[in-house]
């Protein structure tokens, strides 16, 4: 499959080469930041009022040193869906003095063998 030369495509690319089958639902993070937590709470207090499926994580990041609204939505991975998923989101966002910082999917999704190990080996006392 091809898709367009830009960093959604880029990214689903790669997401396909690793083995994920994008014509399957994925939860689909899409990262909001903020400089102030008020904005941040205030733009979470709107989403949680709003008709936006999904579970929405607010937490203050080290690494960007701003506060990270973790949007995660479950939907197919398709191009066109992402860009106007991510689009809105920039746009909501910058209603509250934030913008969209990207997004990804986690490799391990629902029904994948958590305890998929090399290095375990299970015995009698395991309790999956």
């Amino acid at each position: 499959m091809q898709f367009p030369d830009d960093d959604n495509g880029q990214m689903l690319a790669a997401m396909q080469e690793s083995g994920i089958d994008l014509s399957q639902a994925l939860d689909v993070d899409f990262f909001l930041v903020f400089d102030d937590k008020r904005d941040a709470e205030s733009a979470l207090e709107d989403l949680v009022a709003s008709d936006v499926s999904g579970e929405l994580e607010l937490n203050f990041s080290e690494e960007l040193e701003k506060w990270e609204l973790i949007v995660c939505i479950n939907m197919v991975p398709e191009y066109e869906a992402l860009v106007a998923k991510e689009t809105w989101l920039h746009d909501f966002a910058s209603e509250f003095d934030g913008q969209s910082d990207g997004w990804g999917v986690m490799q391990h999704q629902q029904g994948d063998d958590e305890f998929a190990d090399d290095e375990h080996e299970c015995d009698d006392h395991c309790h999956h």
